[in-house]
């Protein structure tokens, strides 16, 4: 399946696009397809944030609830209540760190992993339907672009809002 703007929706290729409305159009899509992933979460029981605390297990286990919080952008005591629920619910258990007292390592049960891996798959299924669907030099295109973004998003956290360029 074959995907291209309309010209209704899309400025032509002679036209500049405003960053501000491609800024828009991201976050929209941002939460379509969050609102999608999370209805399809649902169907299995567990939540974005349980999700992706799973997922994050699966690429590397033994992760301290410091540097899962990294990973995952949000506080300790936001992962630190998720993690409680979790070990109640089966799916992570705590394992002592060696010559660390206070600290644990994080692992998934064979529960947790299966429920993970579920929720990945539905979410390459979701992904494979939307963005697989563009044609790979969009895509390759999307990536460079992206990447780009992020690059330039990085550099900005260094500065405050109110001195990057307009």
């Amino acid at each position: 399946m074959s995907v291209s703007a309309s010209p209704t929706t899309a400025p032509a290729a002679n036209e500049a696009a405003d960053p501000l409305r491609v800024w828009f159009r991201v976050i929209r899509l941002h939460r379509r397809a969050l609102t999608t992933i999370a209805t399809e979460l649902k169907t299995l029981g567990l939540s974005v944030p349980q999700f992706d605390l799973l997922s994050t297990l699966t690429e590397r286990e033994g992760l301290s609830q410091q540097e899962l919080a990294e990973r995952l952008y949000v506080t300790k005591g936001n992962v630190s209540g998720l993690v409680d629920r979790l070990v109640e619910a089966g799916l992570v258990e705590r394992r002592a760190i060696p010559g660390d007292r206070r600290s644990n390592a994080l692992h998934l049960t064979a529960k947790g992993r299966d429920l993970a891996e579920k929720g990945i798959a539905l979410q390459r299924a979701y992904v494979q339907g939307t963005l697989g669907a563009l044609p790979a030099r969009d895509l390759a295109d999307l990536e460079r672009i992206v990447v780009a973004w992020r690059d330039l998003a990085r550099a900005a956290e260094e500065q405050p809002p109110s001195k990057l360029e307009r």
